[in-house]
């Protein structure tokens, strides 16, 4: 029965519900006050997890439309992006959401993917390079996918013994 009850106490903080645990006697932190006062049901988390994915995806895919004007391309890119991983905040919370994107395992792969974020931003905004915005978004992408992978068990590993052993065979 305890093995059950552990089980779904994980299952419910997957998915961001609320699990009986001990008062900390701390002071509460700006994401326990934020997650406090935005409690939202099971329905509505779905609702808004698919919504803001669907618009990210939109705008992401929409970003192939506007390609050959880079930065363009990088805002409506990088927008996209910032959607759907604000999306899964609905999920889960955004403080889990916060603590599982500083976790060490995952920790250098989200200051990257943050800042060639900003980066990309900053290319498109200020700089209005065409070239340096391209460039930004092509380490967003290899940023996000790198980020995406942190979240399977062995993938990074994985991907990165592949890529290794293709570099090592001759053509």
């Amino acid at each position: 029965m305890e093995k059950m009850s552990r089980a779904l106490e994980r299952a419910k903080m997957l998915v961001g519900m609320e699990v009986d645990e001990e008062v900390p006697t701390e002071s509460p932190s700006f994401f326990d006050d934020f997650n406090r006062q935005c409690t939202l049901t099971t329905k509505q988390r779905l609702y808004g997890f698919a919504i803001c994915l669907a618009a990210g995806l939109a705008c992401t895919f929409l970003s192939i439309l506007v390609f050959f004007n880079p930065i363009k391309f990088g805002i409506t890119f990088t927008f996209g992006n910032l959607l759907a991983l604000g999306s899964t905040a609905f999920l889960i919370g955004p403080k889990r959401q916060f603590d599982m994107m500083l976790d060490p395992v995952r920790i250098y792969a989200t200051a990257i993917y943050v800042s060639s974020l900003i980066i990309a931003l900053f290319c498109a905004f200020y700089v209005h390079s065409k070239l340096l915005t391209l460039l930004a978004v092509m380490l967003e992408f290899g940023a996000l996918v790198w980020y995406g992978l942190s979240y399977i068990p062995f993938a990074r590993s994985m991907v990165s013994k592949i890529f290794y052993a293709c570099m090592d065979t001759e053509f």
